[in-house]
């Protein structure tokens, strides 16, 4: 499982990456064109959008994975030993909960009535249901990261202090 944990964590990096990049470069050119040759490029911003949806997704996806997502630990900082495990469980299953029930099942009907009425982009002339994929394709791996860390509480029987907790900050 920590195999597949590490390739699903650089697939998302660099995916994330990229994205963000393109996202950079189509603002770039927005800014030149508008600005420099007083003739805006007509896609661009409806590309910045589309791009921001999948960065902001995935890179949430990604934060739920390292557990740098925003979190109030208040109540788990006060338990200690079995009881801090089993509100991690807890905390993992709400999380698991949501991902599949919100973003796997209606995100997966939100694209599937998107691709049906046939709707498409006005300016790029792409099917939206391929722009908002991207939410059940996250649902997919926050359960997925969920779903490791419930593994892992399970089989350690401790609280997992390795990974930062959300007001810890990576070095």
């Amino acid at each position: 499982m920590e195999n597949l944990r590490k390739i699903v964590d650089r697939v998302l990096e660099r995916i994330v990456v990229v994205a963000m990049g393109a996202l950079v470069l189509d603002v770039l050119w927005q800014v030149f064109t508008r600005f420099v040759l007083s003739d805006p490029s007509s896609f661009t911003e409806e590309l910045a959008r589309y791009l921001l949806i999948w960065v902001g997704l995935l890179g949430a996806a990604y934060a739920a994975g390292r557990n740098m997502h925003l979190a109030l630990d208040l109540l788990q900082a006060k338990l200690s030993g079995q009881k801090a495990r089993v509100m991690q469980i807890v905390i993992e299953l709400i999380v698991l909960a949501f991902a599949v029930a919100v973003l796997l099942v209606g995100g997966s009907r939100l694209v599937y009535v998107m691709l049906r009425l046939g709707q498409t982009s006005p300016a790029l002339g792409i099917a939206l249901g391929y722009v908002y994929a991207v939410v059940p394709i996250s649902g997919l791996v926050i359960a997925f990261y969920s779903l490791d860390k419930i593994m892992s509480l399970l089989k350690s029987g401790t609280v997992d202090e390795s990974r930062p907790t959300a007001g810890e900050a990576e070095a």
